[in-house]
């Protein structure tokens, strides 16, 4: 029995949360068998990965009986019924520890659930852990002081990226089909892409964040999933106004999985392989060009713009985002700053030491930046690049080697810049080098225009599907 199981446990695991919410529906899979075989495949892989910090079983143990009764009693189905799901460690779960991933937060517990938490429980999804963090979202790898090093499941001796680590390394081996990250410079499009999946930065706010982050012009709430429609699933229950974000998107919330089935021919498309400074793989390129060529193929019009950006604008976006951070450590950097991993309390350090009229210099160069980019919409629909100038590097590492000068977030150069504008953009996966190793292809778009974020990627994913793909785990 005990074998039957087992064997049905990796069957669930590896479906899509779609094909696992019909396969419920119709009574086909329990949801307390489908948390069960999440929770075996978590434990199967959390030895070689570390993928989570908190793990939250009997909560989702208790969904899952509420969700099975609510099918066998004729009650109404949420649209995350019986789903397995976890939560990325900078998210609020309510009566559960809450440390971003620091030393310094250990024992914290938030007392409430984040809007998105709060809507993941109402539509029947089960909860199973909070996923690991870099330091406050400082690092764009896979490491903490407190949680140590999440390895990729492609190959574990890789860094999975970050801050997003235990949700990008968890996806992608399987444990859940979909989770929710962050994104404050890139940090659900790193792991998406360094782990093979689809991940999405929703417009600014269009999931409400409250508390409020320490970051907050800059942080998003997003989906990673193995497939473009599970994101857009995901999506479409965690988005919509919340009060408690004064930034909330107001207004109904699109359909973003209809948004997957619309055409792409006539969207007009920028490819862009350095957006004018980046110094990217020749393999990261010339997989990206072969994903673009399947977009194209499909009546995308697509134009080569070697230059979108003409400055790195890294200088921009560090003006807000580390001294944000700081500030809520200010207590922590003066007293115990050993608490803190030595890169992140360094780069704080030194972003609290910036005068008031410099940092306010760069805050009116973030709106120059936010109008240029505004521009660049009107002549097109998306903006291509790669995700990332890299794949997979070695865990233990700030940066990757073929960049030795960058600083702890400057090496994911075609990220950052999209936070500064609040604008969706995605990963999509473009391929595997010669090593097996994911690269993926980012997808930008204009103000609240995820919609075609979708149609792009969903037609990515129907030339070029790598669902099907598993890491050797």
């Amino acid at each position: 029995m005990a074998e039957e199981f087992s064997s049905m446990a990796t069957e669930i695991s590896w479906m899509s949360a779609l094909e696992l919410k019909r396969c419920i529906a119709a009574k086909e899979i329990s949801p307390v068998d489908a948390v069960e075989a999440s929770l075996q495949r978590l434990h199967a892989v959390e030895g070689e990965l570390n993928a989570f910090v908190t793990l939250t079983e009997e909560v989702a143990r208790e969904a899952a009986r509420a969700a099975e009764d609510a099918i066998m009693n004729g009650g109404e189905l949420g649209a995350l019924h019986g789903l397995p799901v976890s939560v990325k460690d900078l998210i609020a779960m309510g009566g559960v520890k809450f440390t971003f991933g620091s030393r310094a937060m250990a024992e914290h517990v938030a007392t409430a659930d984040a809007p998105s938490v709060a809507r993941l429980r109402e539509a029947g999804a089960c909860i199973g852990g909070k996923t690991t963090t870099s330091e406050f979202g400082c690092k764009a790898v896979g490491d903490s002081p407190l949680t140590g090093i999440t390895c990729n499941p492609w190959n574990t001796h890789k860094t999975p990226g970050g801050s997003s680590a235990g949700a990008g390394a968890s996806i992608a081996a399987g444990v859940t089909a979909f989770g929710l990250g962050t994104d404050g410079g890139g940090s659900v499009r790193i792991p998406g892409s360094l782990c093979g999946l689809f991940a999405i930065k929703p417009q600014f706010a269009r999931i409400p964040a409250f508390p409020a982050s320490a970051t907050t012009t800059l942080a998003h709430i997003g989906p990673m999933s193995r497939t473009v429609r599970d994101s857009a699933l995901l999506l479409s229950v965690t988005a919509g106004f919340d009060a408690r974000d004064p930034f909330a998107v107001a207004g109904p919330v699109p359909d973003f999985l209809a948004a997957c089935d619309k055409p792409v021919k006539g969207l007009r498309a920028a490819w862009s392989p350095t957006l004018g400074y980046a110094k990217p793989d020749r393999e990261v390129v010339a997989l990206c060009e072969e994903a673009v060529k399947a977009l194209e193929a499909q009546g995308c019009e697509v134009e080569l713009v070697e230059t979108v950006i003409p400055e790195d604008p890294e200088d921009i976006w560090m003006t807000e985002f580390y001294p944000g951070v700081g500030g809520r450590l200010r207590a922590v950097l003066d007293s115990d700053p050993g608490l803190l991993d030595p890169a992140v309390a360094a780069t704080l350090t030194r972003a609290l030491q910036q005068s008031l009229a410099d940092h306010y210099t760069k805050i009116f160069e973030r709106y120059e930046f936010r109008e240029r980019m505004r521009a660049l919409f009107e002549g097109y629909d998306l903006l291509l690049s790669p995700t990332l100038p890299v794949p997979p590097f070695d865990t233990g590492l700030n940066a990757p080697p073929q960049d030795p000068d960058a600083d702890i977030v400057g090496w994911v150069r075609y990220n950052y810049p999209f936070n500064l504008t609040g604008t969706p953009a995605a990963t999509v996966p473009a391929g595997f080098t010669e090593d097996g190793l994911p690269v993926g292809l980012q997808i930008v778009a204009g103000a609240l225009n995820e919609e075609d974020v979708f149609a792009a990627a969903a037609a990515i994913e129907e030339a070029r599907p790598w669902a099907d793909r598993r890491p050797a785990l």
